[in-house]
């Protein structure tokens, strides 16, 4: 394909269908997503996943484009491969760049999107995989926070008594099943599952989350009683008949609506940052489980378990996008996290231990 321009990739995506008058609008501490599709089903269930969230009541700031259709084949782009994290194997996202404008391609499923500051559109069978048409969503969210000051962290939260915790780990690490399990206590309430996003006003830090539920492994579900109801019995008999090491690492999402399974007002948006725990712990030791104070500028180390790249979709505000081969800015995080007490948990991976350590840590 030559001479592509912005409206040849809306084109392609968008294939002319005609959008329905019912749409979703999403109102997010200041600011406002409006959401349309061609098909009333996409907006019904996007409708359902976000119920937990405040509607918007005013102008959008930015509308999105869900268009379910088939898989685009022919789109003749030539794509190029976004590097994978450290530890992740096998092909996940691709990009097409032209100026101001992106197309990323998920390889595993043919769904597409494309990014600018004008159009926004994810095409394919949105409905199927919906749980990227969500992700797409949060991006411009999160591109939003990013605009706005907010430094991006690879951690779930969750809000004690009106201040916020941080917990990162490494991907698997069980930083959500961790989370969810200190939720049995009514003053613990969900603020994210894996993004976190931190910014400093003076002297204080204040977290904020993005609306993704937590979307977790049989692992988490399995060894959980309030969980069990989101599989059937005789698939959790056959889980428990795995060996521990095979659960853990079996990828068959689920997600969990919080005011559902915990009830309601157990979501914060927003709270000051009090402090951050970050799992290092591992499945393959004898080790005792450990919660020890850590000095983070002497554990620089540590930093791998909560930077997090703002991804193939982020676009600065000078229309340029973020590149696989940016490095993080340390510095930036160090500074974030002055005054923030950090917890680093070792030993092997044991959740009641490190819960009741941390539930008297946090005054639970």
């Amino acid at each position: 394909m030559t001479n592509i321009t912005l409206n040849t990739l809306i084109d392609t995506l968008s294939a002319n269908e005609k959008l329905i008058d019912e749409h979703l609008d999403l109102y997010l501490g200041g600011f406002t997503m409006r959401i349309r599709s061609n098909q009333k089903p996409v907006i019904d269930k996007l409708a359902a996943y976000f119920s937990h969230v405040e509607p918007g009541n005013a102008e959008p700031d930015i509308e999105i484009l869900a268009i379910e259709r088939d898989v685009i084949t022919d789109s003749g782009l030539e794509f190029i491969d976004w590097a994978r994290e450290p530890g992740k194997t096998g092909r996940k996202d691709a990009y097409f760049d032209i100026p101001n404008a992106r197309v990323v391609h998920k390889v595993r499923t043919g769904m597409l999107f494309l990014q600018s500051a004008s159009a926004r559109i994810a095409a394919g069978p949105c409905l199927q995989y919906d749980n990227q048409v969500i992700n797409f969503i949060n991006s411009q969210y999160m591109d939003w926070l990013q605009h706005n000051g907010w430094l991006i962290c690879h951690a779930s939260g969750m809000e004690v008594k009106g201040h916020a915790i941080g917990m990162a780990g490494l991907s698997g690490g069980g930083k959500s099943t961790l989370m969810l399990n200190l939720m049995e206590d009514n003053s613990v309430n969900y603020v994210t599952n894996d993004r976190l996003f931190i910014r400093t006003n003076n002297s204080t830090v204040t977290a904020r989350g993005i609306p993704k539920l937590p979307r977790i492994n049989p692992g988490t579900i399995v060894f959980n009683e309030r969980l069990h109801g989101l599989i059937s019995k005789q698939r959790r008999e056959e889980l428990l008949q795995l060996p521990k090491q095979e659960l853990w690492h079996l990828e068959e999402k689920y997600d969990v609506h919080i005011e559902q399974v915990y009830g309601a007002q157990r979501v914060t948006t927003e709270a000051q940052l009090e402090a951050f725990v970050i799992l290092n712990w591992q499945h393959d030791t004898t080790e005792k489980t450990a919660v020890t104070a850590v000095d983070i500028n002497q554990r620089r180390e540590l930093l791998m378990a909560l930077m997090k790249s703002p991804g193939p979709f982020y676009q600065h505000t000078d229309g340029s996008f973020h590149s696989d081969t940016a490095e993080f800015d340390e510095r930036s995080y160090l500074e974030a996290l002055q005054g923030v007490t950090i917890y680093e948990v070792t030993g092997k991976v044991d959740f009641e231990l490190a819960g009741n350590r941390l539930s008297e840590i946090l005054d639970l």
